[in-house]
């Protein structure tokens, strides 16, 4: 992997030749590249989950989120964002950049029909409430990701068996509605992903040195705004369903 954030080994400080500092300016203009790459990825991110918050209330507030609760649109919508997901994460070769925005669009709204439903079982202040503190703890994590010197690539296996664990225990819990073990499963949710906040933070970060220049950088920003999406709504539905006052 490019050490790119090692200090150059032909720079030597204040007494560097100034041939040497053409290294300096190559890495400015890496670092700035860098910056708006993420910044693009945020953009991407944020602005999916405003859609679906937005989507979410209209439907909501519509009847459209009380109507869908017994009819098999609900499944459908459910079960939509999944397969863009997938489609997304294993054909990201085979479409286009135009292709993989339209399919991140469709799937910010396909989630906010979906995440409508929670108006109906949580109080829309402690909505507002979970929300907001999510996007504090996002924020932080993110920051620590995309500033810490420590690598955090170990975490990755131990986070996706901890994400197969939760998918797991929830379909056991739809059979035995234990309210202790849903209340363990939403704790241990928001802790991976908070954790995964960091580590993805970190791997978009890192993927950056590869990307830079490529016709791929493009998708990248794309795939990276997903990642955080799923990061962030997973921590909000899993924090919601630990804190959240019901109606």
């Amino acid at each position: 992997m490019a050490q790119w954030n090692e200090p150059r080994p032909d720079l030597t400080g204040f007494g560097a030749k100034p041939g040497s500092m053409g290294g300096l300016d190559a890495r400015t203009t890496f670092d700035e590249g860098l910056r708006r790459h993420m910044l693009s990825i945020y953009n991407y991110m944020t602005s999916g989950v405003l859609l679906s918050g937005i989507v979410a209330m209209l439907a909501a507030n519509s009847g459209l989120a009380l109507a869908m609760m017994g009819s098999p649109l609900r499944w459908l919508v459910i079960l939509s964002p999944i397969a863009i997901v997938f489609a997304m994460s294993f054909g990201a070769n085979k479409f286009s950049k135009t292709a993989l925005q339209a399919m991140f669009w469709t799937f910010a709204v396909l989630m906010g029909l979906s995440l409508s439903t929670i108006f109906l079982v949580y109080t829309g202040g402690s909505i507002a409430a979970t929300f907001f503190a999510t996007a504090a703890a996002f924020a932080g994590l993110s920051l620590f990701g995309y500033t810490t010197k420590k690598s955090l690539s170990g975490w990755g296996s131990f986070l996706i068996m901890g994400v197969v664990g939760l998918l797991v225990a929830s379909v056991v819990n739809i059979f035995l509605q234990s309210p202790a073990l849903m209340y363990a499963v939403s704790f241990l949710g928001v802790l991976i992903f908070a954790g995964l906040t960091a580590y993805d933070t970190q791997r978009l970060k890192e993927e950056y040195a590869y990307l830079k220049g490529t016709e791929f950088a493009g998708k990248a920003v794309i795939l990276g705004a997903l990642s955080l999406y799923l990061d962030f709504i997973n921590m909000f539905q899993f924090l919601l369903a630990f804190l959240g006052n019901r109606e």
